[in-house]
């Protein structure tokens, strides 16, 4: 049966490779089946590897770096980076695989590969060392005929020289960047070599289908209407633009983007609205685009400002439904919001408190909300609305997916309300969760008694972020009894505050391993913001 499983046909095997994807601790135990499982599964492994969370090493640059001639190994030579670090022959054309490019991953990956590879006695030089491997990079992937599928712009204070320079190569070969599906720009300034870059879209690349866009603070008046304009005429030229993301942190008006989804193409195919941190001020021609927009699936509106009772009534007198898929909430609670739960409370599937959380939202939550998938409690949680919580989660158990709760975010009941949460929160969970992330300052008991009412919950993400009542309690036994021997999660973190956590202890670390339980670093899973909005939603 089990050689069986070796000759399966190529296009059943893909679709097995394919379900794997992002499970990389898999795929690279798919490319030791056989020569064909291994021709399959290397593209997937070098699609993006600067991306990759875990396993996490920085090597891969040394087999991109093979690529290069002896003229660019000489000048890497130069800057203290011995040519003996480049494998003198590769299986495969690994740069050829290539399809997602972040800049800031790019430049974070060079530098940690550098701080690995740097020898203290050998003649290093830095920055400039920095800017020539990012720049070769970049030509090696644009001469292998790379046609990305997406590509994240980022461009902050400390790294505008190296993109600015990879800009410049990308525009002297555009069919790198032609057929991008799914483009980001993060834009801290404009150069003459961004203003080409984001005119080249407009005038050759019709193919995006998700655009996120970071308007920051530090623009001033003339850059922000420059490149707002110039964002407009992308938007204008694409033909399957499905997904549209603004991210802003100033007060500028977004009337021109808001205005370009009118345009024919936008009508019939955009489907998703993200706003993040952004001011909704324009309402006016929101509501125009609304009661345009022919299939629209869902609108999301996260931590913005101006979400008061004038922004509500238009969006409450809109034509079409107003798919309000995710909400994050940080402004004061008004009347008027009953009146939009009324309308889309029942299309709401994520929901984020600020600082303003009480009965009031809490009822209308109960009363209009019983599909919500993730839900993410950070602030305004105390010992009067806790139950009213866990009415909320029973009430959305059969949806309920992805679940974080700080118990900790008022610190003269963190005690209680830990407690509390731990009492009751294990007896109401769903059967199955992708994510759990619980923030607590932890009783020993208390902790036993959630384990123990958990026990029926299989949970594919665990985060326990705690510091303790007691500094002789050692919680790591009840985690190995309750959870490593039962194998109930597949990715584990346990942070201890402010000592460290589980992951740095090796010999653990190997034990929850031989238990099919992978332990890893809280940030590579805590899922913030950013990371809901661009894996997520």
């Amino acid at each position: 049966m089990a050689c069986s499983k070796l000759y399966l046909p190529a296009e059943l095997i893909v679709e097995i490779i394919q379900y794997f994807h992002y499970d990389y601790k898999t795929l690279h135990s798919c490319i030791l089946v056989n020569r064909l499982w291994c021709r399959l599964t290397i593209p997937l492994l070098w699609e993006d590897p600067f991306s990759m969370k875990y396993p996490k090493n920085y090597h891969f640059i040394e087999i991109y770096l093979h690529n290069l001639n002896d003229d660019d190994k000489s000048k890497l030579s130069d800057y203290g980076i011995n040519n003996d670090l480049f494998s003198s022959n590769t299986l495969f054309n690994y740069p050829e695989f290539i399809q997602q490019l972040n800049t800031n991953k790019v430049h974070n990956s060079i530098k940690n590969w550098i701080k690995a590879i740097r020898r203290p006695s050998s003649n290093f030089i830095y920055k400039s060392s920095l800017h020539l491997i990012s720049r070769l990079l970049f030509l090696i992937f644009i001469e292998n005929e790379v046609s990305l599928h997406s590509f994240e712009v980022i461009i902050d204070a400390e790294e505008k020289y190296y993109v600015d320079s990879s800009i410049v190569l990308i525009l002297q070969k555009p069919n790198f960047i032609r057929n991008i599906k799914n483009l980001t720009l993060n834009l801290n300034r404009i150069s003459h070599n961004i203003s080409k870059f984001l005119i080249f879209f407009h005038s050759n690349c019709n193919s995006i289908s998700s655009l996120y866009f970071q308007f920051l603070h530090k623009h001033g008046h003339d850059d922000h209407l420059k490149t707002e304009k110039l964002l407009s005429q992308i938007i204008n030229s694409q033909e399957n633009l499905r997904k549209i993301t603004f991210y802003h942190h100033n007060l500028y008006s977004l009337y021109h983007s808001l205005l370009s989804l009118k345009n024919p193409n936008c009508l019939n195919t955009l489907k998703t609205i993200i706003f993040y941190r952004v001011y909704l001020n324009d309402v006016v021609v929101l509501s125009e685009v609304l009661n345009q927009l022919n299939n629209l699936e869902s609108v999301h509106i996260i931590y913005c400002n101006f979400l008061d009772t004038k922004f509500i009534n238009n969006i409450i007198n809109t034509t079409k439904p107003f798919k309000l898929k995710s909400l994050f909430w940080n402004n004061e609670i008004l009347e008027s919001i009953e009146l939009l739960m009324q309308k889309s409370g029942n299309y709401l599937e994520n929901f984020g408190n600020g600082h303003c959380y009480n009965f009031q939202l809490l009822k209308l939550l109960k009363s209009y909300c019983g599909n919500i998938k993730f839900l993410h409690l950070h602030n305004g949680l105390n010992v009067q609305n806790i139950v009213s919580t866990f009415d909320l989660i029973e009430i959305n158990k059969q949806s309920l997916n992805y679940l974080y709760i700080d118990a900790t975010c008022n610190g003269i009941e963190e005690s209680e309300l830990s407690s509390i949460v731990l009492q009751k929160l294990g007896q109401i969970l769903p059967f199955k969760m992708e994510y759990l992330d619980l923030s607590l300052k932890i009783d020993i008991n208390d902790l036993e008694l959630f384990l123990r009412n958990s026990q029926n919950t299989y949970i594919k993400k665990l985060l326990i972020k705690y510091s303790k009542t007691e500094e002789n309690e050692d919680i790591l036994p009840y985690i190995k009894e309750y959870i490593m021997k039962k194998k109930r999660v597949k990715y584990l973190n346990i942070l201890e505050k402010p000592y460290g956590e589980l992951f740095l202890l090796k010999d653990e670390v190997k034990e929850f391993k031989l238990h099919g339980i992978q332990v890893l670093k809280y940030y590579d899973l805590h899922i913030d913001i950013d990371v809901f909005i661009k894996e997520i939603i």
